[in-house]
């Protein structure tokens, strides 16, 4: 396979691209992932993308009511319910409803995108956090995580940071595993979405580095979750936040250490 040696200004010097362009797997240790939004639509599958494309383990989530999309006005919105409704059939409905508009305001595109990646939004509040994630072994980013586990959630808007953190105070440290809460802010359009995906792929590749370099210590201590193995990553996560920070002003970012 082709390779070409991919350098930028966000931290990715010395990656491998392969002739397709996305990057070369490098294998060893890998951080796993979770990125949410308000509808597991656009920002968080975006990222999704980014990551599972990079050979991150990531599942994606929702944390509003109902997916709600654009429609022809602003008091006309598409409505669908979480785990019932596909990408591909938000597709297709839209399609037939009116192709011009859809297309035009990003929507088909976002979709097409989406249904190559999962089969459809899911709610984090519906997350069973530890149950095997079985049937979801052709999401794109699903090795790694079938285990209902993950490293760092990453979200992609305050209020979301606010119904996870929430979230998981009401549920309790039923794992006793820590997990990295951080907020990146985007805002909720497709231009915005694909900075958003290169800055939250670049704070994944400062933050697993890290890890990497930590787990070392003690590599089954740290692979179980236990709080002690991992207490010198934890340390280093604010400072590599700041660090990652001055490189993406424009993405603001919050933090907490939140626990399963």
């Amino acid at each position: 396979m082709a390779q070409l040696q991919m350098a930028d200004v966000n931290g990715t010097a010395g990656q491998q691209l392969a002739s397709n362009g996305e990057r070369v797997d490098p294998g060893g240790f890998k951080l796993k992932f979770c990125t949410v939004c308000a509808s597991n639509q656009n920002r968080s599958m975006e990222s999704h993308l980014r990551l599972a494309s990079a050979h991150y383990p990531v599942i994606s989530f929702g944390t509003g009511s109902l997916v709600r999309l654009p429609g022809p006005t602003i008091t006309q919105p598409n409505v669908y319910q979480f785990n019932k409704t596909s990408y591909d059939s938000m597709y297709k409905e839209l399609e037939a409803k009116d192709p011009r508009l859809y297309r035009a305001n990003g929507l088909l595109n976002m979709l097409e995108r989406n249904r190559g990646v999962k089969w459809g939004p899911e709610r984090w509040q519906d997350w069973q956090i530890g149950v095997p994630r079985l049937d979801h072994s052709t999401d794109k980013g699903s090795a790694g995580v079938e285990g209902g586990v993950v490293d760092v959630v990453i979200t992609c808007e305050e209020r979301c940071w606010d119904a996870v953190v929430d979230d998981l105070h009401s549920r309790g440290s039923l794992l006793n595993r820590p997990v990295h809460i951080i907020n990146v802010d985007i805002k909720d359009n497709h231009e915005e979405a694909l900075v958003g995906g290169r800055g939250i792929l670049d704070l994944a590749d400062s933050l697993n580095k890290a890890a990497a370099e930590e787990r070392e210590l003690d590599p089954s201590g740290f692979d179980s979750g236990n709080a002690a193995s991992r207490a010198s990553f934890d340390e280093r996560v604010p400072e590599i936040i700041g660090e990652w920070q001055e490189r993406w002003p424009n993405l603001p970012a919050t933090w907490t250490l939140g626990w399963f």
